[in-house]
């Protein structure tokens, strides 16, 4: 998902920079009310950027007009929850590119936007209401391959919208082939996903797992 420097102009790297500051703030401030009633929340963003670089590392390669990672988005979102997520995504994307590749500093803001938007969709179109402990609804896997699913297709269509908006003519087959790559990581990310929830779910009783994880709110199918 990350776009290579060169692809969008200054002028709309300024503009994806300062969206992206504000899509921080925002869920910054909605941690700053979570705090009040659980003050480790901050601990959670610090493992959800942790979690994420791991992921991050552990497989990228070049994939047409970008690149295809395993981002564990879902793993993250169904035990650590969605502001912690939301923020360890572009605090992630800043400690690699300091650690790992300065160049993708230039496109901190686009590349932050390209996770974050989609994670916002998903959290307000269907993954909220899982959190609900008034619902009933379980968590199945079925409901985690769809997450899963409209996660992915934002963040393929946000790297669509980069490149067409782009200063460089980027063949449709390109993104096409990008795109399509990452099937693959529908197809297995949910399996690791329900794993994981379902693994701390057994031991939700334990007080690292009570405080540190949104997963005892979950009812899992």
């Amino acid at each position: 998902m990350h776009i290579e420097p060169g692809y969008v102009s200054a002028a709309k790297v300024v503009a994806a920079n300062v969206g992206a500051v504000g899509v921080f703030l925002w869920g910054a401030k909605q941690q700053a009310s979570e705090f009040l009633k659980n003050p480790l929340v901050p601990a959670k963003t610090i493992l959800a950027a942790a979690f994420f670089s791991l992921f991050m590392q552990s497989y990228h390669t070049s994939v047409g007009a970008s690149e295809l990672h395993f981002i564990g988005a879902m793993a993250m979102y169904l035990t650590l929850g969605f502001t912690p997520v939301l923020l360890g995504f572009a605090i992630g994307l800043l400690f690699q590119a300091f650690a790992f590749d300065p160049q993708d500093m230039y496109h901190l803001g686009v590349n932050s936007l390209s996770l974050m938007l989609p994670l916002v969709s998903v959290h307000y179109l269907s993954g909220k209401k899982l959190f609900d402990q008034k619902l009933s609804k379980r968590v199945s896997y079925t409901q985690i391959l769809k997450l899963d699913a409209i996660y992915y297709t934002g963040v393929t269509g946000m790297v669509g919208f980069w490149l067409m908006i782009g200063d460089v003519a980027t063949p449709f087959t390109a993104w096409a082939q990008f795109a399509a790559s990452y099937l693959a990581i529908v197809v297995l990310e949910p399996v690791v996903t329900y794993l994981a929830v379902k693994g701390l779910k057994a031991v939700e009783g334990n007080t690292l797992v009570k405080n540190l994880t949104v997963v005892p709110q979950l009812k899992l199918a």
